[in-house]
């Protein structure tokens, strides 16, 4: 348990809180930005997702620079990652911040590539995020925290950047997907 891998499961104690800020009705008051407004519950969760996905950016980049990445590393950095994501993208839809049915692709790619590993896994391989993969990540990060920040500050321009970012976030999502499955076929080709 080095270093990196205790920053990544604080990432994953930090997804209750983040959870419990935007579920309990919590009267903070509002801000008024551009046309929209933003409930303060939903700033104060959004900075909590920004610094839980931070986590994401600071483990990696420790575990490369001292040479400290592990199979363990490699497991929980992505599964922190998709529990703090989807639980982010679930709690979107009950806000009416995000339409499910792109929250279903999203979520349905993420059971997958899991499964994928589990396979892997089973196999004695372990499958380490690519690059494709993390861009994935922090455009589903970006998207997730327009979101909860009502497209500030964008609201102002009324460029709904927060929408652009959910679309480009399903697209890349569907795109590594497929792009993981084709380049680690042979995982599944010859699992036994």
């Amino acid at each position: 348990m080095n270093i990196p891998n205790r920053i990544t499961l604080s990432r994953i104690l930090l997804i209750p809180f983040f959870i419990l800020l935007l579920v309990i009705p919590l009267d903070w008051g509002e801000l008024t930005i551009g046309e929209r407004v933003l409930p303060v519950s939903h700033l104060v969760s959004a900075i909590l997702f920004i610094i839980a996905s931070t986590t994401d950016w600071i483990d990696g980049y420790y575990a490369r620079k001292y040479n400290l990445v592990t199979n363990l590393g490699k497991f929980l950095d992505p599964l922190a990652d998709k529990l703090l994501v989807s639980a982010a993208f679930i709690l979107l839809i009950e806000q009416g911040l995000a339409p499910a049915w792109i929250v279903i692709i999203i979520i349905s790619r993420e059971f997958a590539i899991t499964g994928l590993r589990l396979v892997a896994a089973g196999e004695g391989i372990v499958l380490a995020a690519s690059q494709m993969g993390k861009l994935k990540t922090w455009i589903q990060i970006i998207a997730v925290s327009a979101l909860l920040l009502h497209n500030f500050p964008f609201s102002y321009l009324g460029f709904p950047f927060d929408l652009i970012a959910l679309y480009a976030a399903m697209i890349i999502t569907v795109v590594s997907g497929v792009e993981y499955f084709v380049k680690n076929w042979h995982v599944m080709r010859d699992s036994k």
